[in-house]
């Protein structure tokens, strides 16, 4: 596995809860560069969770900040039981099931409102969404958006956990203390997820799971200055 640095929104994995346990104290401080490496250090991992669970990627961004925000009001009352790692995978977890609910309750009162254009407009959204295809001469990004699309079609209980053991590597113990649940059930989540893609794709799910929902460094940049910007506001 390769090392991680703090600027390529990686959690590392050597000594990372001793480093964020004493990032997390300056920041509580007040010192505004340790959250901002909390942030840069953990950006991916968190992105492609948000991404998994909201199925967008603009709505995933702006759930990562915000739960980024809610991190950084509430740095004073993290103890350190659990790992900042773990810590932030359920704030990001928590604003992106707040938005889905939003989402399902809006979509309740318009369904309620109106329902003329209730089938029109839905296959328009369908067939818009299948208008954009990966550009034939990257091999390697047409498979990696096929296997996007198959995950965002995975039940959310699996695709969350696929992501969190296969793309971003963490252990069962990890997932199911990030979750929640029994590790048992991590086990048993990851191996139907695994079986449903591979049903789809065959051999070819191994070529490209590990870059899945790409955090580049411009995002991770638009990421961090967001949540800076509103803390200046804020101030």
């Amino acid at each position: 596995m390769k090392k991680a640095t703090a600027n390529d929104g990686t959690a590392p994995r050597d000594g990372s809860a001793d480093d964020d346990n004493a990032l997390a104290r300056r920041a509580c401080e007040g010192d505004r560069a340790a959250f901002e490496q909390i942030m840069r250090r953990h950006n991916r991992r968190l992105y492609r969770l948000a991404r998994a669970t909201l199925r967008d990627d603009a709505e995933a961004e702006d759930a990562l900040q915000e739960a980024y925000l809610a991190a950084y009001r509430a740095l004073g009352r993290f103890r350190g039981d659990a790992a900042l790692s773990t810590w932030l995978v359920r704030l990001v977890l928590n604003e992106c099931f707040t938005r889905r609910r939003r989402a399902a309750r809006r979509n309740h009162v318009a369904l309620m409102i109106s329902s003329t254009d209730e089938d029109g407009t839905e296959q328009d959204i369908m067939d818009t969404a299948n208008v954009a295809s990966p550009d034939d001469a990257f091999a390697r990004a047409e498979l990696r958006a096929l296997i996007e699309r198959k995950l965002d079609a995975l039940p959310e209980a699996f695709r969350i956990v696929f992501v969190l053991r296969c793309v971003e590597e963490l252990s069962v113990e990890e997932t199911a203390q990030c979750l929640g649940i029994p590790e048992a059930t991590v086990r048993s989540r990851h191996f139907r997820a695994r079986s449903l893609l591979r049903e789809s794709l065959a051999q070819d799910i191994d070529l490209a799971e590990r870059d899945l929902f790409s955090f580049g460094g411009e995002h991770c940049d638009r990421t961090v200055a967001g949540v800076l910007a509103r803390l200046d506001d804020a101030h």
